[in-house]
């Protein structure tokens, strides 16, 4: 019997697990994960607790990078969207969007030429329509080249999400406009990065595919705890026993009421899980 036998505990990836934010403005690699993020995720998992990523990125954009992770249950990918187990190579759940919300996303576009859209196709594909220069930079920070498109209309369906991606202010805009047109009622509309906004299917967040993971898992909730920095990490923040987060994180994410670590750039999962130890001694 180990001492986190029957405990859950999700990361974000991007600038929680590991800082990403210097590959994104600058076109460094991604580094590593620390060693003592990495020593303390072992030792985790082998007191029996269940580690996992819950992640913005859709699945080419994570999967090349789930082998430098040690996991040990399946992952939240596509901010929500999906779960995919990589020990199978399968999704073992998918909320996706319509094929209204491809046709809404053009109107966005069509008022927006500044703005541009990385849809995400759950068959391995990202398509992009009015690339951009935050487009090209997200590209390099996932490693994973888009297949440009003049419409949203000519991508193929079904999609797990869409990302706009521009200026914070142009991307407040969009906001604005979804909202106006009564459409937010119908998605999970959240900001993941300073230049990404994220269009989900309703329902399909991160808290609520890593509820229905802790249930696979037979996880009770007291028992599921979550790390993240930003917006689109708050419904799973909210719904763990304890919510964790990185000094960098947002103003909305330290405002939530979670216990902050250290910065992303340290060894914050470490810090999580000596936290936990506390609980679980």
């Amino acid at each position: 019997m180990g001492k986190f036998d029957g405990v859950l505990l999700a990361s974000d990836f991007d600038n929680t697990l590991i800082y990403t934010e210097d590959a994104l403005r600058t076109g460094k690699p991604i580094p590593p994960l620390s060693a003592g993020n990495r020593a303390a995720l072992e030792f985790f998992m082998e007191q029996g607790g269940y580690f996992t990523v819950a992640t913005g990125r859709a699945l080419p954009a994570f999967e090349k990078l789930a082998g430098m992770i040690p996991t040990n249950a399946p992952c939240v990918i596509c901010n929500g969207a999906a779960i995919y187990d990589f020990a199978k190579g399968e999704y073992l759940e998918t909320a996706l969007l319509s094929e209204k919300s491809r046709e809404r996303g053009q109107q966005v576009l069509d008022a927006f030429s500044q703005v541009g859209v990385e849809a995400y196709h759950v068959e391995n594909v990202i398509h992009a329509v009015q690339i951009n220069d935050s487009i090209r930079a997200h590209e390099h920070l996932t490693g994973v080249g888009v297949e440009e498109k003049a419409s949203l209309l000519d991508v193929p369906l079904p999609l797990g999400k869409l990302l706009f991606e521009a200026e914070r202010e142009d991307l407040e805009q969009v906001e604005q406009f979804i909202r106006n047109c009564g459409w937010a009622k119908d998605y999970e509309l959240i900001y993941s990065g300073k230049t990404l906004l994220e269009l989900t299917a309703k329902g399909a967040s991160k808290g609520g595919m890593l509820r229905k993971l802790a249930q696979r898992l037979g996880v009770a909730p007291e028992n599921t705890y979550a790390v993240g920095d930003e917006g689109n990490d708050l419904s799973m923040l909210e719904m763990s026993a304890v919510g964790f987060a990185p000094a960098n994180c947002a103003l909305s994410v330290r405002q939530s009421g979670v216990q902050i670590v250290c910065d992303a750039h340290g060894d914050a999962l470490a810090e999580v899980i000596a936290a936990l130890e506390k609980r679980y001694s």
